[in-house]
Order: structure tokens, then C-alpha cells, then sequence
């Protein structure tokens, strides 16, 4: 999927307040803003999902989304959490980047079939188009999420 094909316009869903927004993919880069909270629609920071909020965030979004299964007992997920902080200021806007918390999130854990953790999924309109599993330093991180997208 090209995003940024001219004259395209994308649905992008608000980190803070979970509202649709229509962005021209020409101004993914102006750092645009939410039209009902007035927010900055991209944070350089992974959105913290809630299992009610999952769905907007990722069936309807334009934008390939990166999801970060993860829970808070497990270690590896933690010392994975910076690498994936970083790789959000690197991939956004092109890229929204996710954390669901398997244990508060465990119907959307199920039907993702995650069995293990940390395990991370590229979404494409809900679609799963490609998924990897453990901790791995930044460049191979980037590196999996760009040749998947």
C-alpha cells in the first residue's frame, strides 16, 4: 500500500482521544493534529491501547500498524520496551506503533493466537501481513518492519 500517493487521504486515529481523523498523506510529515481534541496525532511514542480501543486503532486505520504484545511480568518484553520506544520516533508518521498488554487484553491475545511474548505483529486494515516474535536491538527491529510494510 502506498500511502503517500498524491491526493490520497488517511484514516489515522487520535493517540489521545480515539477519534477518526482524515489526513491528506501529504501532511503526514506537518505533525497534524486531531480535529476534535486538538492533540498532536503523532507522539513519537507507541500508543498504549486498551482492549476497547484496539479496534480503532488498527481495523481502521490507513497506516500499516505495529503491534507490541507484551505484559508487564515478562522481561523480555521490558527490555524490549525502549527499542520499541525508539523505533516510533523512527517509523512515525508512516507507522503507527502499538502496546497491548496480553493480560488485560486477552480476547484480542486469542485471536491473534499469541502465545508467546514478546511477540510483534504488522497490521495492515486488521489484516496480520507479518508477525516476529522476541526482543532484537533497534536496526533489526526497523529493518523487519520496513521490509514488511
Amino acid at each position: 500500500m502506498d500511502i503517500e500517493a498524491p491526493g490520497r487521504t488517511l484514516n489515522v486515529a487520535c493517540p489521545h482521544c480515539h477519534t477518526a481523523n482524515r489526513v491528506p498523506a501529504h501532511r503526514l510529515g506537518d505533525a497534524p493534529t486531531c480535529g476534535t481534541c486538538s492533540q498532536p496525532l503523532f507522539r513519537g511514542h507507541p500508543v498504549e491501547l486498551a482492549e476497547a480501543d484496539f479496534e480503532r486503532h488498527v481495523a481502521r486505520s490507513d497506516l500499516p500498524v505495529v503491534v507490541d504484545f507484551w505484559a508487564p511480568w515478562c522481561g523480555p518484553c521490558r527490555a524490549m520496551a525502549p527499542v520499541f520506544e525508539r523505533a516510533a520516533r523512527e517509523l512515525e508518521p508512516q507507522v503507527r506503533l502499538v502496546k497491548l498488554n496480553t493480560d488485560e487484553a486477552q480476547a484480542i491475545a486469542a485471536k491473534f493466537d499469541i502465545r508467546g511474548i514478546p511477540m510483534f505483529a504488522i497490521l495492515e486494515q486488521g489484516r496480520e501481513v507479518a508477525r516476529i516474535a522476541g526482543a532484537m536491538n533497534l536496526a533489526r527491529f526497523v529493518e523487519w518492519v520496513r521490509a514488511n510494510i
